[in-house]
């Protein structure tokens, strides 16, 4: 986070140095202060690794959409036929998440994906109980969604 504020201060400072405060020069001065970072970032220790989370989140917002969209296929599928092919069921995730904010993050972006609900974390916050609407093969689901906890654990760290 420290990473991206002062990615945020020197693209405001490049707006306010260019004097032009259109919305394509703050998005240049982004760049220019991504790679200024990342230049700077060997020396800093409080954003090291910060221009490696980038093309992370670039990725995942790209698998994430993807997911989404298969999801939302599936439950339309689901409603549109005449026969349910649903099986609904809880699981039991094991989290490799620690942090207050990774499992929040992880619990959410199970709970936006259509067919996924987040119920409840363990009191030891080591498992995460979910239920699918489609739980035809148990082990593929909690593959999948230990993909894209490992995904985002990938971004937050």
């Amino acid at each position: 986070m420290t990473g991206f504020m002062w990615n945020l201060l020197l693209a405001v400072t490049w707006v306010v140095l260019t004097g032009d405060a259109g919305g394509v020069n703050l998005i240049f001065g982004m760049l220019v202060g991504y790679a200024v970072l990342g230049v700077m970032q060997r020396q800093i220790p409080s954003i090291r690794g910060y221009t490696r989370r980038l093309p992370r989140l670039i990725k995942f917002f790209f698998f994430f959409i993807k997911e989404l969209i298969m999801a939302n296929l599936t439950v339309a599928f689901d409603i549109i036929t005449p026969v349910w092919h649903m099986k609904p069921g809880v699981i039991a995730m094991p989290l490799a998440a620690k942090t207050d904010l990774e499992i929040t993050m992880v619990a959410n972006l199970i709970s936006l994906t259509p067919g996924t609900l987040s119920l409840d974390v363990s009191d030891d916050r080591r498992v995460l109980f979910i239920h699918a609407m489609f739980l035809d093969n148990e082990q593929e689901l909690r593959n999948s969604l230990k993909d894209m906890e490992r995904r985002v654990l990938e971004i937050l760290r």
